[in-house]
Parts: structure tokens; C-alpha cells; sequence
């Protein structure tokens, strides 16, 4: 069940990283977030998600960090998200609103309560962050939105999967997409796993599959085109305008070069994808005729002979009789003589 028409679905996850840009460019958080938004419209990005909540309601005082340090070096859970948490509802009203204006789709996950209230008004969509997909009275409560849900599988079992999928589908009739995802910052390529996004699309059949991703991105932007090969509609991917900035989610994030480079794949692919029913091309049509084998006399036959198999022989091109109705052809009897190294047809025969 699709979500999105456009295939495949490209979110930026802008999160929270407008706050890394706004000090590099001496810009205003909120400027730096519509500069963001702005970039990102610019190189074909169909979304841009950014990401609500209140430090104090997110993470106790000592949770512990589960990133790399060496990228970002605040080790408390709480302390981090304390430092980006000053956007409140008008703010993401007025993103929302630039979004429409510039003709992007606005996201924003919600991670409280608060935040799953007003951001209904702004979006067409929620996003669930993997981190809340045993939230089980979380999810209940954006399923009451009735509206289509993202919902990321990090570090989940199937049967986790399957649970937020059933308490969900138990309250509402949305469109559910399932973005495979590996929770860890930044993912090396050999924990991708991008076949489980296969396993997804047949233990989830009614669900729309994509990837979020949380690789460096590769030079030629292969992860992400090979999950879209594997099934991935909606593809999400943190995003930058800087990957050399410290901080949690520009290391492992993409710029508008590489979404030029997983754009040109994207069409390069869709190109040379085709149709899926195997059949005859039109491009195929003179090979077909000619390169194909026809059965042809191995020496003359005279009239009134009965064609025998040791009379025959199977040669290019394709527009005699076909091989496979040689039994359709043995044991008939020539009504005029049929040259050597002639191609046989059926009105040469009684």
C-alpha cells in the first residue's frame, strides 16, 4: 500500500543540524533551518524532517550516550538534546509554512505528546522514530490521528514489528510504511543489512518498505540506490550542508551533491528497470527474426519424398518454420522439390 506516488520517496532528515549550520553561516537557528529547507528543495528532495521534542521529556538526567564520541562528545542523552530542543509550535508552523511555499512536503517527528497534537495540523504524515516502536501507548495516540504513519525499525524483532503494526491497524485504517534501519551512528556498511528490507516486504505485504539510513554516505551513493533496487520506496537520510561539521548527524549525513548523485542513479535505474513481465521487446524484433533458427533442407528433396529428420537441418534466419514444430513437419510428403539449404514452409508440403 503506497504512501507516496513518487517512487522512490526522498526525506531529508534535516533533525536537528540547522543549529551547526546557523553557527557556521552567523545565521539564526530558524534562518539556518529554512536555508536548509530551501537547499534541499533546490537539488529535488521530496520532504524535509525535522524532529520536536523537549529534552525533559525525552531522556532521563543519566541516560548515556549511544553515538560516537569522537563526532560528538556530550556523553549524557539529556545534555545533548537539551542543546537543541528551543524550536516551539510557531516555529514549526512557520517551517511548515515556507515548505509550502517552495512545494516540499513538512515533516517533523514527534516525540511527545505535546508535540503529536500540534504538529496535526502541520503535516499530511507522522513519522515514529525507532526508538519509540515498542512505545505501544505512544503509537495509540498518533494512531488516533488517522492519518499515514512512518514508522522506523531500528534495532526491532519482527515481533516488535508486528505489534506496532497490529495496535496501529487495531485503531486506525491508515497507509503504514516501514523503513528498515539500523540503529547505530553512524552504521558501518557491513551492519546495513539491506536484504532485511526484502524480509520486510514479505513478513509486512500491506505496508509500504523503505530505508532509513544512518551509513557515511559511499562516493557513488550505492547504499542507497541498492536498497531502492531491493524495494525501498521511501528512502530517508540525514542531511547537511556541511558533512565536515562535529556534531551529532553531520558525519553521517548527505549533502546536496550526493542527493544529486542518488537522483542520477535513481534515473538511471528507472531507466534500465523496465518492464518486469519477461516478453519480446520491440527493441528485440529484427534479432528475433533473424537471429533465430528456421529448419532447412540439408539436401534436395523431390517431390513426393516424405521428409524425414536425417533430411533436415536447423539454421539462421528465424522466419522459416521454428525448430520447435519439427514434429509438424516430419513425416509430410514434398509437393514440389525443396532446393538444398532451403528454408522450409508448410506450402511445401501435401
Amino acid at each position: 500500500m503506497r504512501i507516496f506516488n513518487k517512487k522512490p520517496f526522498l526525506i531529508a532528515e534535516i533533525g536537528v543540524n540547522y543549529y551547526d549550520i546557523a553557527i557556521k553561516e552567523d545565521l539564526s537557528p530558524f534562518d539556518a533551518a529554512k536555508l536548509m529547507i530551501k537547499e534541499a528543495q533546490k537539488v529535488g528532495i521530496d520532504a524535509v524532517k525535522f524532529q520536536s521534542y523537549k529534552a525533559e521529556t525525552l531522556a532521563s538526567k543519566n541516560s548515556p550516550a549511544y553515538w560516537d564520541l569522537e563526532e560528538e562528545s556530550t556523553t549524557s542523552q539529556y545534555e545533548l538534546f537539551k542543546k537543541f530542543d528551543s524550536f516551539s509550535y510557531d516555529d514549526y508552523k512557520a517551517l511548515a509554512s515556507y515548505c509550502n511555499e517552495l512545494g516540499i512536503v513538512f515533516l517533523s517527528t514527534p516525540f511527545d505528546y505535546e508535540s503529536i497534537d500540534y504538529l496535526n495540523e502541520l503535516m499530511d504524515y507522522y513519522k515514529i522514530s525507532s526508538s519509540d516502536l515498542t512505545n505501544i501507548p505512544f503509537i495509540e495516540k498518533i494512531a488516533t490521528k488517522d492519518k499515514p504513519i512512518l514508522l522506523s525499525t531500528g534495532a526491532s524483532t519482527l515481533k516488535e514489528i508486528k505489534l506496532a503494526v497490529d495496535t496501529i491497524e487495531n485503531i486506525s485504517n491508515c497507509k503504514i510504511g516501514l523503513l528498515h534501519c539500523v540503529l547505530s551512528y553512524p552504521t558501518s556498511y557491513e551492519d546495513a543489512n539491506l536484504l532485511m528490507i526484502k524480509d520486510l516486504k514479505e513478513n509486512f505485504p500491506q505496508c509500504d518498505i523503505g530505508y532509513s539510513d544512518h551509513t557515511k554516505p559511499d562516493d557513488e551513493m550505492l547504499v542507497l540506490s541498492t536498497a531502492y533496487l531491493y524495494g525501498a520506496n521511501i528512502i530517508e537520510k540525514h542531511f547537511t550542508l556541511d558533512k565536515s561539521l562535529k556534531g551529532n548527524d553531520h558525519y553521517h549525513a548527505m549533502d546536496p551533491e550526493d542527493v544529486l548523485k542518488f537522483n542520477k542513479n535513481i534515473e538511471f535505474l528507472n531507466k534500465i528497470n523496465g518492464l518486469k513481465n519477461k516478453q519480446p521487446i520491440i527493441a528485440e524484433a529484427k534479432s528475433r527474426k533473424e537471429a533465430r533458427r528456421s529448419i532447412v533442407a540439408i539436401r534436395d528433396i523431390d517431390e513426393g519424398e516424405v521428409i524425414s529428420k536425417d533430411m533436415l537441418i536447423f539454421k539462421r534466419p528465424g522466419t522459416g518454420i521454428s525448430p520447435s514444430n519439427l514434429n509438424d513437419v516430419i513425416d509430410k510428403i514434398a509437393k514440389r522439390k525443396i532446393e538444398e539449404d532451403e528454408l522450409l514452409n508448410f506450402e511445401m508440403f501435401n
